[in-house]
């Protein structure tokens, strides 16, 4: 296949910390890496703006460093996120962007039924009140079974499946709200409200549009079950932050899990700090080996394919 044969003298910009299973699909391919600290905008455009293409994990990237690398022809996202990334201005360079859409989405999952246990047995709280000496801690703070409990799934793509697929054996009734809804073997399709009111476990898996900014707000909290957790391995701006920390700070819901931030990383003074019922994780949902090497090599693939004058497979805009 084209895509497999050497694509000799071309440079691509990747983050140090891409998976050795990455460097070596591009090296074998005769790609000279440039690696950098972290793939910002300043230091794409000082150590790679002659670079052919760049692999991406988080940072922002736009029109103002789009426009200054003459040879670019594609941003491979590492992951499926994409609102990092301005995707009309790698159109209007014919720069590709793409995702990794099959690599990261049942780790997100684990992630996500690991927050669930974790929030349900207070497992992070007990253990550090344990390490300070507090003994008693445990018996003042009991969890609750997830057995028979309902979880409501909001977003019904890759990872919301596989959320659902996991959750069936733990003896939940699922609820799953879609845009779309369709047919599931593991739940049954609501409406918004329903599963507001009826979550015990609302977990959210949305991508980031202007449609769903804030789609969990000041008045969604205020009909959600007082005894209900809240989990976020979405994006950030799903949650209305302010509206969410007055809702913890006042018991109008239990408690939360948040991976991913309206800002990230996390500024220090926020106020998710000062709270004991919020599990905070820095955008791990997918920090695994495996997943890793996974969305290294499917990006090189990517990056490959598209240097060698093919298709990408799995682009997310259309070059002019």
């Amino acid at each position: 296949m084209l895509w497999m044969e050497a694509v000799m003298t071309k440079k691509v910009v990747i983050p140090e910390t891409l998976s050795e299973d990455g460097k070596q699909y591009l090296t074998d391919r005769g790609i000279e890496l440039i690696e950098v600290p972290t793939t910002s905008g300043e230091n794409i455009l000082k150590y790679g703006k002659d670079a052919d293409g760049i692999i991406l994990f988080v940072d922002q990237i736009g029109e103002e460093v789009i426009s200054q690398m003459p040879n670019l022809k594609i941003i491979a996202r590492h992951g499926v996120g994409y609102d990092n990334v301005d995707l009309k201005a790698g159109a209007n360079h014919g720069v590709w962007v793409t995702i990794t859409p099959h690599a990261n989405a049942a780790t997100v999952a684990e992630t996500n039924i690991a927050d669930m246990f974790d929030l349900s047995k207070n497992l992070t709280n007990i253990s550090m009140a344990m390490c300070r000496g507090d003994a008693g801690y445990a018996m003042k703070h009991r969890g609750f079974d997830l057995a028979g409990k309902t979880l409501g799934i909001v977003g019904y793509g890759r990872i919301g499946h596989w959320v659902a697929k996991k959750a069936s054996a733990l003896d939940m009734n699922i609820l799953i709200y879609n845009r779309t809804p369709r047919e599931s073997p593991y739940g049954q399709f609501v409406d918004f409200d329903t599963i507001i009111q009826k979550s015990d476990v609302l977990t959210l898996h949305l991508a980031s549009t202007p449609q769903t900014k804030h789609i969990i707000g000041k008045a969604e909290l205020a009909v959600m079950k007082p005894t209900s957790v809240i989990i976020n391995l979405g994006r950030g701006s799903l949650i209305d932050e302010a509206a969410l920390i007055a809702a913890l700070r006042n018991k109008t819901i239990a408690a939360a899990a948040l991976d991913v931030f309206e800002r990230e990383p996390l500024p220090k003074d926020s106020p998710f700090f000062e709270l004991d019922n919020v599990l905070l994780t820095p955008h791990i949902g997918s920090n695994t080996v495996e997943s890793f090497s996974r969305m290294a090599t499917d990006a090189a693939s990517e990056v490959v394919r598209v240097l060698n004058g093919e298709q990408p497979q799995w682009p997310v805009n259309q070059v002019k």
